[in-house]
């Protein structure tokens, strides 16, 4: 049976990065993977802290020596079929905990003895989901490319397809008029919401099928 991981760089375990998380589980499970969903906010680690452990010669390569909760997560995520990773975007970035996992899943794999070359065997396809307030349009001008790098890097690196999918104009929280949010449409988030995010859930469902059924 094949494992696929996904991970919540959400603060929020029920927002809307983890509810299309959750979708994408579900198509992973009807398409007979075994699933673990994680938020990373529960786990306690920091960004790579340069010990260069996983550079000693005779070091197990794609290992992250670092004595905390993410190492132990690391290795297994390189022994998965499949990996998807949520993330809302803030000041036009993943979040922290996305930027911390990301150092130390590449790094440990990222060989120095050759240039851009990679120690991971394996392939280990990808899938990238966004939320954010952004329209798509600004997305698409702005975010789209300094995205697709992190895609590259992660072909490059750990070999796998990467597929992207991003909610944008998201509904950030119920009620608008309880907070200073007045640059929002309210009912117009609300209307995206009933209209756009259950074709984005279902997408993100489809993407946890196709993971499966396309990676042999």
């Amino acid at each position: 049976m094949k494992k696929i991981i996904l991970l919540n760089a959400s603060p929020r375990k029920n927002g809307n990065t983890a509810l299309l998380l959750q979708a994408a589980q579900q198509g992973a499970q009807e398409a007979g993977a075994e699933t673990e969903l994680i938020n990373l906010f529960d786990l306690k680690f920091t960004g790579c802290r340069s010990c260069l452990a996983c550079k000693r010669v005779g070091a197990q390569r794609c290992k992250c020596y670092w004595k905390d909760d993410l190492s132990p997560l690391l290795d297994r995520i390189f022994q998965a079929d499949g990996l998807f990773i949520g993330s809302p975007i803030y000041l036009s970035e993943p979040t922290a905990q996305f930027r911390a996992l990301w150092e130390r899943l590449i790094f440990c794999c990222l060989s120095y003895d050759k240039p851009m070359e990679s120690y991971f065997t394996g392939k280990l396809p990808l899938g990238l989901i966004y939320t954010m307030n952004a329209p798509e349009a600004y997305y698409n001008q702005h975010y789209q490319a300094r995205f697709q790098e992190l895609a590259d890097m992660h072909t490059l690196v750990l070999h796998g397809a990467v597929t992207t999918l991003a909610s944008c104009e998201t509904l950030q929280v119920p009620e608008y008029k309880r907070y200073s949010m007045g640059v929002f449409d309210e009912a117009q988030r609300k209307e995206r919401r009933e209209t756009v995010f259950p074709k984005e859930l279902e997408a993100a469902r489809q993407l946890g099928r196709q993971m499966v059924q396309e990676n042999p």
